[in-house]
């Protein structure tokens, strides 16, 4: 086992002893939250973005934040001092421990844990090839803006995905594209990038974001807006976003390819920008030291 440590409850210990009794509301109801932060050459990735979120997910199921942002970034870097190269933050707050009954315990302390791994590089023969998604209904439930650990719905929605020879299960509500199994969702139509709007219907996403704002800052053209299930099929290109996949292509969709089949010149395009972008946090992290 790695000498690596984890934080959990005010203490940094080697993972396998890390312990968590079996009355943790999170074990018991999956009645908790959580985030994942991608961090470049030691430097967590548009942290007060994910302090915003993980404050907004934290007030919707109500339970306080029991750190303050300098506290939480103490955790972090000390942390991420164990590590070289890409790494992943993972923060889980749970309700904390108490007997199993549905209603909010009083006064409990919450449970909270986070870990550093190793992101790991997506292959470059993928890229150059893209990946295939297939389409499934949205059967999760109603409060999709919240990040809550009880992610039954999406393992069940990307396993099927998997089952099917493919990357990601892109989802479909009432007709229209809300996002991955565990991902956000862009289509490119003629030139112009497309994304669905933030909505209770899907989270967030903070690599979504920054999608927006290096599209705004490059001129090139993009929009926030529904996306029908038909202008999904119809797309000259689909990608999908995530914290640790960064933009992935998806040249295949239901077994049928997306424009010509290969990655288009707009995922290219933005690819590179995003490249820069991280490729500047890690030279300013390095002027840091």
């Amino acid at each position: 086992m790695s000498d690596n440590q984890v934080f959990l409850n005010g203490e940094y210990l080697p993972i396998d002893e890390a312990r968590v009794s079996v009355l943790d509301r999170g074990f018991i109801f999956g009645d908790g939250v959580y985030e994942v932060i991608p961090a470049y050459g030691n430097r967590p990735f548009r942290l007060e973005e994910h302090f915003r979120r993980l404050n907004n997910s934290l007030s919707a199921v109500r339970i306080d934040n029991p750190y303050s942002e300098t506290q939480w970034a103490a955790i972090f870097d000390r942390l991420l001092a164990q590590h070289h190269g890409d790494q992943s933050i993972y923060l889980h707050i749970t309700r904390g421990v108490a007997p199993r009954d549905h209603g909010f315990p009083a006064d409990t302390p919450p449970t909270v844990f986070v870990m550093c791994s190793p992101i790991a590089p997506t292959n470059p023969d993928y890229l150059s090839k893209g990946f295939a998604a297939i389409t499934l209904d949205d059967i999760r439930w109603q409060y999709c803006r919240i990040k809550s650990i009880a992610l039954l719905p999406n393992i069940l929605l990307r396993q099927e995905a998997l089952d099917n020879n493919a990357t990601e299960a892109i989802l479909i509500r009432s007709g229209y594209v809300t996002e991955g199994s565990a991902s956000n969702m862009f289509i490119v139509k003629d030139g112009v990038i497309k994304t669905p709007p933030h909505s209770d219907q899907l989270l967030p996403g903070i690599t979504r974001d920054l999608i927006v704002e290096l599209a705004q800052q490059q001129d090139m053209a993009c929009e926030e807006a529904t996306i029908s299930e038909q202008e999904l099929l119809d797309a000259d290109e689909i990608w999908l976003s995530s914290s640790t996949k960064e933009i992935l292509p998806i040249t295949r969709l239901n077994d049928k390819p997306v424009g010509n089949g290969k990655p288009g010149a707009v995922w290219k395009t933005m690819y590179q920008h995003y490249q820069v972008y991280k490729q500047q946090l890690r030279e300013q992290a390095e002027g840091q030291h």
